[in-house]
Formats: C-alpha cells, structure tokens, sequence
C-alpha cells in the first residue's frame, strides 16, 4: 500500500493508524503546496481532490477520505481491535466522533490556515472551535480515549487537528482532560514513528 501524505496535515492521522496497525506501507511526500510529488508528479493525476490523504492498495484501488481510509486500514487487522466491529453500536459510535471531528472541527481549525481568510473570518472560526473543544474535554473525562479506555481511529484523527491549535492561535491549555489526551498520544510509539517520518519531531 501506499500513504500519500503531508508533513502534519490531516494525512498524520491515517499514517499513524497504518504504524498501529503494523501493516507495511510505503509513504509517498504530496505538497499540499506545489500538488507535485517528489518526481515532479502532478499530484491531481493521482489524485483530481488535489489533497491528502489518498490510500493506493496493492490493487491498485485508491480510497480517499480520512475516516474512510482509517477504518478501512482498521478492518484489515480485526485483532487488534481498531474499530470496533462493524455493524455494532460501538461502530456507530465510532463513525458518530470520525463525523464530528471532521465536520466540527477539522473544517474549521483548518480553515484558519487559508492565507485568504480574513482575520475576521478566522475569529469567528476560532471561537467556534473553542466551544467544539470545550466539549470534547468534557467527553473525555474519565477517559483515556474518545470511546473509553481502549485505543480507536478516531484517536489519532483528534490528536491530529488538536495538533493545529496552537499555529491557529486556540488556547487548549486549560482543558485538562484533552491535554491529558494530547500527551498520552504523544507518547505512543506509533505516534512517535509516523511523526518522525513525517519531519515533526526529531
């Protein structure tokens, strides 16, 4: 299979699910700048969205999407309990935080990056996300992950956009609960390996 990603963009995610799941996997540097590959590859032939991630089975089949791509890699390795599995409430409730996370939150943190959004605009969209993380900080107590105790793909989406709040100027450091989070997916090896490959930590 191959991952095309960019260094800490919403790609992070899927890479760091591929490392937990220990399927092999070669990671394929897109800009989400230039949309050229290292070779010069014109990423859109790939690719017509223009952005990552994108996951290119053996087959040949490409699958575009985070939360489509993180569960489909989830599925693939049933025994180490991912996703829960499918049909089952837990999996709807899985789907219910990819969802969320997406729609709620990685829309509008990363909208902030745009370089043509007003400050005005990027106001409004922060105080938006302030609110959408105050909750979340309140789903997390107790916790030690979205859906409880055990680890899920929906993990690694959140530490991913949690990740852009400090370039895109939200304070998180008084929600204990998500801060808590942050550092104990910091510390997964996993997490570790895909940010290392990615250039994000030394």
């Amino acid at each position: 299979m191959k991952l095309y990603y960019s260094p800490g963009a919403c790609s992070l995610a899927p890479h760091i699910v591929l490392n937990e799941a220990g399927l092999a996997y070669e990671p394929v540097l897109a800009s989400t700048k230039t949309h050229q590959l290292a070779d010069g590859t014109d990423y859109y032939t790939i690719n017509s969205k223009g952005y990552v991630p994108l996951l290119e089975l053996d087959s040949g089949e490409r699958l575009s999407e985070g939360p489509a791509i993180v569960q489909y890699i989830a599925d693939q390795v049933p025994a180490k309990k991912l996703a829960p599995a499918n049909g089952t409430m837990a999996r709807y409730r899985l789907q219910e935080w990819l969802n969320f996370i997406t729609s709620e939150l990685h829309k509008g943190i990363g909208g902030m990056f745009n370089p043509a959004m007003p400050e005005e605009g990027k106001a409004v969209l922060r105080a938006r996300a302030t609110t959408r993380l105050k909750w979340v900080d309140d789903q997390l107590e107790g916790k030690q992950y979205l859906m409880g105790d055990e680890f899920s793909v929906a993990d690694p989406y959140l530490f991913t956009i949690t990740n852009w709040t400090k370039p895109t100027g939200i304070d998180i450091s008084g929600r204990k609960n998500l801060s808590a989070f942050q550092a104990r997916m910091a510390a997964r090896p996993a997490v570790q390996a895909a940010m290392k490959a990615e250039g994000l930590l030394k």
